[in-house]
């Protein structure tokens, strides 16, 4: 499995935005703004990627495909900014990969699913889809409250 800087970057934002609206204290920004509806703070795109050092650029296509894939919603305006359409926990590693890439594992730009073979090599189809099958496991049961828990858990270096 290739992980893309867009996909890791995609991850990294999403995991920004669940710190601020699921209860986190910590704003990547350092501000204490909220949402006007009160289901936690709004994350400005600039405060994202200042604060994950990802090209602003960069990050405004990635942040659209959240949108369109339904795992961010945003609000216009100088109090406006990203949050999440569902709780942290309801969000996996999977659902983020999937929005930003497709398919979790490509054979030579393909879906494994669209791998095909014949002859002595026919057999590698079912080694790929095996492959995504596994990865498939790991990243849709991994959430992103899993993700931010490990975080707050791990000792400080």
């Amino acid at each position: 499995m290739y992980i893309s800087a867009r996909s890791d970057y995609a991850l990294r934002a999403m995991l920004a935005v669940a710190a601020c609206g699921d209860g986190g204290t910590t704003r990547p920004d350092g501000g204490d703004g909220g949402r006007p509806d009160g289901g936690g703070d709004l994350v400005k795109a600039a405060s994202l990627a200042r604060a994950q050092g990802i090209p602003l650029s960069f990050l405004q296509g990635i942040l659209l495909d959240l949108r369109r894939a339904g795992l961010l919603h945003s609000h216009r305006g100088t109090e406006g900014g990203y949050a999440l359409t569902r709780p942290a926990s309801q969000i996996s590693v999977g659902d983020v990969l999937r929005a930003v890439g497709g398919s979790l594992t490509t054979v030579r730009g393909l879906p494994a699913e669209d791998a095909g073979y014949h002859g002595v090599a026919a057999g590698l189809r079912d080694v790929w889809l095996a492959v995504d099958g596994a990865i498939a496991v790991v990243v849709d049961r991994t959430t992103l409250t899993d993700l931010l828990v490990h975080q707050e858990q791990a000792p400080a270096r």
